[in-house]
């Protein structure tokens, strides 16, 4: 797909704007740009409104060298993986913002929005850690992330967590929250979420917790906002008060996720 670098650049704020940017943002934002462009291109050529059919996004997967479900830690979906910085005897959290997770600035917006809503603590919390299970896995990755999540933050953040990804694939107007467009591109403009996610839908509606997932949706971004960059700082004392972290680091505590956090310490293992 050819890139027109002038028009990337405008739209994501100018040569300063991007020159803030880090690799990751970077990446993200080419990613963004050239889905907007392909759903442009497919736009044109089905009679589907709005992309593709879940049969064609089915008909590319054997056109890939990788699975769409793969950990964001584990691939390179442009060039090669970097090298990555090692990780201290004891990590904690904020050490692996620093050196694993993989968009990073997503979160941190997200939970600079919600902080800004005055949302609660946990809410706030949530946004900033209910995506980056996808550093271990893309597929499921509510459930992912909550559960590396689970040992070290209060219920009610891991409920948030673990529901608004069921919670995305259903509109709540009312909460402020609509269908994202990039789903039909993603999924397929006639896509139905699978059972699982459904059950999961109507249980969290039912829950008295019900709007702290919401939250989380209505407080996500589906395109990175290059006139914002939000830095881990002013998330420290929050992760400080709510977040318990482990005196032996995160990975050596003998949790029953501890294996997930030594994955993604040393995701260059061969087995």
């Amino acid at each position: 797909m050819d890139i027109d670098r002038e028009d990337l650049i405008t739209r994501l704020g100018g040569a300063d704007a991007v020159a803030r940017m880090d690799h990751e943002a970077r990446a993200d934002a080419l990613e963004e740009y050239q889905s907007e462009q392909l759903e442009a291109a497919v736009a044109q050529t089905t009679k589907r409104p709005g992309g593709l059919t879940v049969e064609q996004v089915d008909a590319k997967i054997d056109t890939r060298p990788y699975r769409r479900g793969v950990g964001k830690l584990f691939v390179a979906e442009r060039g090669t993986v970097p090298r990555l910085p090692p990780m201290p005897e004891r990590p904690t959290l904020l050490d692996f913002f620093e050196r694993r997770f993989v968009s990073t600035q997503h979160v941190l917006q997200s939970a600079n929005l919600a902080r800004r809503a005055g949302a609660s603590e946990d809410v706030v919390l949530a946004c900033l850690l209910h995506d980056l299970g996808q550093s271990l896995m893309r597929t499921d990755h509510g459930w992912w992330s909550a559960q590396i999540f689970e040992p070290y933050v209060s219920p009610r953040v891991t409920f948030a967590i673990r529901y608004h990804q069921a919670l995305r694939f259903y509109a709540d107007p009312e909460a402020g929250y609509e269908y994202p467009e990039l789903y039909y591109q993603l999924y397929g403009v006639d896509y139905v979420p699978p059972p699982h996610v459904a059950a999961a839908y109507e249980e969290a509606r039912r829950h008295p917790w019900y709007m702290d997932a919401r939250l989380v949706t209505t407080n996500d971004l589906y395109a990175f906002d290059a006139q914002t960059v939000v830095t881990i700082d002013p998330f420290v004392d929050l992760i400080g008060r709510r977040f318990k972290q482990p005196i032996e680091g995160l990975g050596n505590d003998q949790s029953p996720v501890a294996h997930m956090w030594r994955t993604l310490a040393n995701p260059d293992a061969p087995l």
